[in-house]
C-alpha cells in the first residue's frame, strides 16, 4: 500500500512511523513549510513537497494529519481527482468535510501526541468511520495491525470522545501546571506530587472516577477549602477554578449542602 502523509506534525510523525514499521510505502510528505516536510521525509526515507499540485496521484491512501483549524482550507485546496482513500484524523471535525471525494473516512487515535515522546500505539484505541463498507473494511484491516482496539465511531461519537479527552487530558494537565507554579512559589519541587498523580491515574484504570474521588469538597470540609482559598488569594484565577471544581465535585457526589 502506498501512503501520502499530508502534514508533518505530531500525529503525522507517529502514524507515519507506525505505517512504515508495518512495511507500507510512504511515498510522499506534504507540509506547507518545506523544511518540516523535509525533516519527516528524511526520517521516513521518502520525498517531500510543499506544493499540492505536486502531490503523488498514484497513492492508495492520503492521510490528512493537520490541525483542526487548518483542515477545512486544506480539503478545499486538495485536487479532487485523487484516486485513493482520503482520510483525516481530527476528533472535532465531521467526516462529511471530505464528501467531495469518492472514497473517504476517518481514523481517530484516542491519544495525545508529542513528536519526541514515545507512544504505545498498540494500546491506543482507534475510532474508524468511512463513507462505505469497503473503505471501512480496508481501514479496519490497516489499523488492526497497529492497535488491539479498533471500534466504529460516528462523527458525533468522535466529538464526544474529543471533548471528554479535553476534560480528562488537557484540563488535568493545566491543573498540573497550576500545582507546579504554586509549589515553585514556595520553593518546593513538583516531584513531590508525581506519586499522588500516578496513584490517581492508576485508580481510574479499573474504577469509575466518581467512586474514587477524594478531597475536602467531597467531604464538605469548608474549613479546609476556605483555608486553601485564602492561601491562593493572590491568584484570583486559581481561586475561581478551585471554587468551581469544588462545587462540581460536591454536586456530582450529592454532597452540596
Amino acid at each position: 500500500m502506498n501512503i501520502v502523509l499530508i502534514g508533518s506534525g505530531n500525529v503525522a510523525t507517529h502514524l507515519g512511523n507506525a505505517f512504515a514499521a508495518l512495511g507500507y510505502n510512504i511515498t510522499q510528505i506534504f507540509s506547507r513549510t518545506l523544511a518540516n516536510a523535509n525533516r519527516l521525509a528524511e526520517v521516513l526515507s521518502t520525498q517531500a513537497t510543499n506544493n499540492l499540485d505536486q502531490l503523488d496521484k498514484t497513492a492508495d491512501l492520503y492521510l490528512l494529519a493537520v490541525s483542526d483549524q487548518a483542515l477545512a482550507q486544506l480539503v478545499q485546496s486538495l485536487p479532487k481527482d485523487l484516486p485513493g482513500i482520503i482520510l483525516h484524523c481530527s476528533g472535532g471535525t465531521s467526516m462529511e468535510i471530505l464528501a467531495d471525494f469518492d472514497q473517504y473516512g476517518v481514523i481517530y487515535p484516542v491519544q495525545s501526541f508529542s513528536k519526541d515522546v514515545a507512544v504505545d500505539l498498540s494500546a491506543t484505541p482507534f475510532g474508524i468511520e468511512a463513507n462505505n463498507k469497503q473503505v471501512y473494511t480496508i481501514l479496519t484491516s490497516i489499523i488492526s495491525k497497529i492497535t488491539t482496539t479498533v471500534f466504529p465511531c460516528a462523527s458525533s461519537q468522535r466529538l464526544a470522545i474529543h471533548t471528554a479527552a479535553v476534560f480528562a487530558n488537557n484540563f488535568s494537565n493545566a491543573m498540573f501546571q497550576v500545582a507546579e507554579e504554586l509549589l515553585t512559589e514556595h520553593q518546593l519541587p513538583f516531584d513531590l506530587l508525581r506519586p499522588i498523580i500516578k496513584e490517581s491515574a492508576d485508580k481510574v484504570q479499573s474504577r469509575s472516577p466518581k467512586l474514587v474521588q477524594t478531597g475536602p469538597a467531597i467531604r464538605n470540609d469548608k474549613i479546609t477549602m476556605d483555608s486553601h482559598l485564602k492561601f491562593i488569594s493572590s491568584h484570583p484565577d486559581w481561586q475561581t477554578i478551585y471554587q468551581k471544581i469544588s462545587e462540581l465535585i460536591a454536586k456530582t457526589s450529592g454532597n452540596n449542602s
